[in-house]
């Protein structure tokens, strides 16, 4: 199994047990291989919730210009959405996981068909 793999299968882990959703791995495989060489850096590899410009590159950077979707209240009420689902106190929030629950959430699968 490469580093990639396992990656995916920590993902795959957070997703059942912390999130309560069972993952389309395919799709959860997509999403981890677009988030590029930021999965093997440990700082890139999460989502800071706790600071404001980090959720800001998130909506900014994600759901705008990758998923496409217009800025408003919305994508924020949604990563604070995903952010609750993820659990507050989860100190490891990864960034491949809180895109996938993004791109449920909006309905963006066919972005990564």
């Amino acid at each position: 199994m490469g580093k990639r793999d396992e990656k995916i299968a920590k993902y795959a882990e957070d997703l059942r047990t912390k999130c309560g959703i069972t993952p389309d791995m395919d799709l959860l495989t997509k999403v981890t291989i677009g988030c590029g060489p930021a999965i093997y850096d440990a700082d890139a590899e999460t989502v800071a919730v706790s600071q404001d410009h980090e959720l800001e590159t998130v909506k900014n950077n994600f759901l705008v210009k990758k998923l496409g979707l217009t800025d408003g209240p919305q994508l924020m009420d949604a990563i604070n959405a995903v952010i609750e689902t993820y659990g507050h106190a989860e100190r490891n929030k990864y960034r491949a996981v809180i895109y996938y629950m993004l791109v449920r959430h909006f309905g963006k699968e066919a972005i990564y068909a």
